[in-house]
C-alpha cells in the first residue's frame, strides 16, 4: 500500500533542524548587535586599539598559514602526528585560554565560584550542542551520487575541526576587545601579544588539517588565514560586551572549550588512530599540549 508524504521520522528531523538553524541565526544576530553597540557607543580610542589587536591576532593567524605553503608533500603518517599535534593544541587552549579565563571572568561579575562554573558549564554544554547540530543537520554527502573520492569522509571530519578553530578564534578576539575596554595599554598589550603568538601555530595546524583532507595548499592556506577573521570581529564584539552583556564573555568562552573539546574526542583522535599510527599521533598530541600550555601560561 502507498502512502503519500514523508515519514513520521523524517518530519521530525526537518523540525530540529530548522530549529538549530534558527536557534543559529539568533544567536549570530545577538553577536553582531553587540559588536554594532560597540562601535556605536564606545570610546573611538578603545575602539581602534581593540581592532588594532584583533588585526594582529589575524595577521598572526596568516602568517602561520602561509608557512603551510613551504612543506611540500606530507606522509601519512607525518600527516596523523600532525593532526595530533593540533588536537593537543586544542586542548590545551580549551583549558588555559577558555575554560581557565572564563571562570574567573564569571567570578570577577557574580562573585561566586560556583555560579562561575555552572557559567562557564552552560557555555561548553552550547558548545556540544553547536557542534553536534552541525554533525547531524549539515550534509556531509551527495544525495543522489553519494560520497566521491577516497578521502570524502576525511574532508568532511577536519572542515569539524577547522569550524572549531574559527570558533575558538572568536572569544580570543573577544578578550582582546574586553582588554581594551577601558583603555589600559599596559593591561591590553600583553594579552594582545600572547594571543598572537599562540595564532601562528593555530593558523598552521588549521592549514596542514585542511592539506590532510586533501585541499591544496594554497587554498587550504587561503581558508586557514580566512578562520583568523574572527579576531578582529571578536575584538569588537567582545568590546561591547564589556560595556553591555558582561555574561557573555565567560559563556562564549566556555561555547569555544565545549566546541573543540567535542572536536577532539569525536573526529581528530579517531581520524589519527585509524591508519595504525596511534604512538606518533599521541607523541604529536602531547607535544602540541605542552606548547600551546607554555605559550598560554607564560605569555598569558
Amino acid at each position: 500500500m502507498l502512502t503519500g508524504g514523508p515519514s513520521p521520522q523524517c518530519r521530525d528531523t526537518s523540525w530540529q533542524g530548522a530549529l538549530f538553524w534558527l536557534l543559529l541565526a539568533f544567536a549570530t544576530f545577538l553577536l553582531l548587535l553587540t559588536g554594532y553597540s560597540a562601535v556605536v557607543g564606545a570610546n573611538r580610542a578603545n575602539l581602534t586599539f581593540a581592532l588594532l589587536g584583533g588585526l594582529s591576532g589575524f595577521g598572526a593567524t596568516a602568517f602561520g598559514a602561509l608557512t603551510a605553503i613551504s612543506l611540500r608533500k606530507i606522509l601519512i603518517r607525518t600527516q596523523d602526528m600532525m593532526l595530533g599535534l593540533a588536537a593537543g593544541m586544542m586542548l590545551a587552549a580549551s583549558s588555559f585560554s577558555l575554560i581557565l579565563p572564563g571562570i574567573e571572568a564569571a567570578h570577577e561579575i557574580g562573585g561566586n565560584r560556583l555560579i562561575a562554573a555552572c557559567t562557564v558549564v552552560i557555555g561548553l554544554g552550547l558548545g556540544v550542542a553547536l557542534m553536534v547540530g552541525l554533525e547531524r543537520f549539515v550534509p556531509h554527502e551527495h544525495l543522489k551520487s553519494g560520497r566521491k573520492g577516497p578521502d570524502t569522509e576525511r574532508f568532511n571530519r577536519v572542515w569539524l575541526f577547522v569550524l572549531a578553530i574559527t570558533l575558538h578564534n572568536l572569544p580570543e578576539g573577544m578578550a582582546i576587545g574586553v582588554s581594551f575596554a577601558h583603555g589600559d595599554l599596559t593591561v591590553g598589550m600583553p594579552l594582545t601579544t600572547a594571543i598572537a603568538i599562540q595564532d601562528i601555530p593555530e593558523g598552521l595546524a588549521v592549514a596542514l588539517a585542511l592539506r590532510v583532507s586533501g585541499v591544496s595548499t594554497l587554498r587550504a592556506a587561503l581558508i586557514a588565514i580566512a578562520s583568523g577573521l574572527m579576531e578582529p570581529l571578536g575584538a569588537v564584539v567582545g568590546l561591547g560586551i564589556s560595556n553591555a552583556f558582561a555574561l557573555g564573555y565567560p559563556i562564549a568562552l566556555g561555547l569555544a572549550a565545549g566546541a573543540m573539546i567535542f572536536v577532539v574526542s569525536h573526529e581528530v583522535i579517531p581520524e589519527t588512530h585509524r591508519n595504525g599510527h596511534e604512538m606518533p599521533a599521541t607523541l604529536g598530541l602531547m607535544l602540541g599540549f605542552g606548547v600551546m600550555m607554555f605559550l598560554d601560561t607564560a605569555l598569558g
